[in-house]
């Protein structure tokens, strides 16, 4: 990771041109490889970018970036820049596009207290980037709006945030999906967020369990209301929220749903159905 470079005139680093995914290694077992891929290839295509590598050697070259790292655990990154020009053009069309891969210790959203607690969240009044303007399935640099929402949190003695959509209800977080779950029942923003891997798993893992779970609009006050809350991301997984802007979620403990739903996430690492071996050498 010391040697990896980066020119100062690509545009992924001068105007946030790029698109990346990250998929996660656990117990030496790549967990739902496939559906990142795909959506990293659905990004470049979106973006008109091109790497001369297809899907099946985008995966072997993550393999070989984990094997070579030796890690059990690891957060792994394809990414894709737009270059830059030999002739200085602001062409995009006269970009260079640029592929890069690497495999890190496996990291979390959540460290191991905020995981046995829950989360402490605030809700920052900033509106996440609307799809109109840049498409949130598309996973970009994009991270202005997070960040200042972030010191938002940090203001106000949280750990983390969540931001708004254009039509003030939540939409998600610095790099993590939010779900509220009320009676039994599971809601997720619809809008202006980006369709998370972990999010897509939590609807598998409903779909198994017999829950319900729904996309859909979710108020502030929604969330407030919630008898659970948790996030879900890559890094990290399924994680609880016990207490947003302040004020504890139900009774402040972490509810059974999000309990059942968690062991089962981690479960389904071993499961060959979901994960895929990494071949050590």
């Amino acid at each position: 990771m010391s040697q990896a470079k980066i020119s100062v005139l690509d545009w992924g680093f001068l105007h946030s041109d790029a698109t990346y995914d990250t998929v996660h290694v656990w117990n030496g077992r790549f967990f739902r490889l496939d559906l990142h891929i795909e959506r990293f290839f659905g990004g470049l295509e979106r973006l008109r970018m091109s790497i001369p590598f297809s899907r099946e050697q985008v995966s072997e070259i993550l393999q070989n970036c984990v094997a070579l790292s030796g890690h059990r655990a690891a957060y792994v990154e394809m990414l894709c820049t737009r270059g830059a020009s030999p002739t200085f053009s602001r062409d995009p069309r006269d970009a260079i596009n640029r592929f890069m891969a690497f495999a890190v210790p496996f990291g979390s959203v959540a460290n191991a207290e905020q995981r046995q607690r829950g989360l402490h969240v605030a809700i920052s009044d900033r509106i996440r980037i609307p799809p109109a303007s840049v498409d949130p399935a598309i996973k970009n640099y994009h991270w202005l709006d997070l960040v200042r929402g972030l010191y938002d949190a940090y203001d106000r003695n949280a750990e983390t945030a969540l931001l708004l959509d254009f039509n003030g209800n939540v939409a998600e977080g610095p790099g993590f999906n939010v779900f509220a779950v009320k009676n039994g029942r599971l809601t997720t923003p619809a809008i202006g967020v980006l369709a998370g891997i972990t999010r897509r798993t939590v609807f598998d893992l409903c779909a198994e369990l017999g829950l319900d779970c729904t996309a859909a609009d979710v108020s502030v006050p929604a969330l407030k209301e919630a008898d659970e809350v948790f996030i879900t991301s890559t890094a990290g997984g399924i994680m609880p929220v016990t207490i947003i802007d302040g004020a504890a979620v139900a009774d402040g403990k972490i509810g059974p749903v999000t309990k059942r739903l968690e062991k089962l996430y981690w479960d389904k690492h071993e499961d060959p159905a979901w994960s895929s071996p990494v071949h050590y050498g």
